[in-house]
């Protein structure tokens, strides 16, 4: 068990900070992208054990920060449509009254442009563009074919200039 504790320890203190930014660019507020990488790295305590080496650390840690947050934002929408609310209002309203956000207008925009797209756009759009991972790890993060995500990005990356577009209104 003490082995254990000396990996976990090395896997906080190298992916925690990664991992914190990955998750804060879904949930859009600091305390809930607080609370929820508490919960991935209990998650990924108890399933230390079952790790067999078969993807490289980062991906197994990705993919559990991931899988983690989205089930997270599924229980949002659901919640947000037991208050008659949208979700997409919900993540506008985190970002502008994050007392921790210190991005300037156009941050704010990008971030707000990035919550408005669908789920798995979301997600292909932050692990390229914000956490810069190559297709191919992502394709084991998402299991889901490169192909297939670089299609999803060139939609979720023309969705998003699209948005900025309007947003600072530099259209046509």
């Amino acid at each position: 068990m003490e082995n254990a504790e000396i990996v976990f320890n090395e896997i906080v203190k190298e992916y925690s900070e990664r991992v914190y930014w990955h998750v804060r660019r879904f949930v859009n507020s600091h305390e809930d992208a607080d609370d929820l990488v508490q919960d991935i790295f209990l998650k990924i305590w108890t399933a230390l054990p079952s790790f067999r080496g078969e993807a490289q650390l980062f991906t197994w840690v990705y993919r559990i920060a991931t899988n983690e947050t989205l089930n997270w934002l599924r229980r949002e929408k659901v919640r947000a449509a037991l208050r008659f609310t949208s979700v997409d209002a919900e993540m506008e309203k985190r970002i502008d009254n994050d007392p921790f956000f210190d991005g300037d207008a156009a941050d704010r925009a990008l971030s707000k442009a990035v919550a408005k797209l669908p789920e798995k756009q979301r997600q292909v759009f932050i692990l390229r563009y914000y956490d810069e991972i190559p297709y191919e790890e992502m394709s084991s993060i998402l299991g889901t074919s490169v192909g297939a995500l670089k299609a999803s990005y060139h939609i979720a990356q023309e969705k998003v200039k699209a948005s900025l577009g309007k947003e600072f209104d530099m259209g046509d």
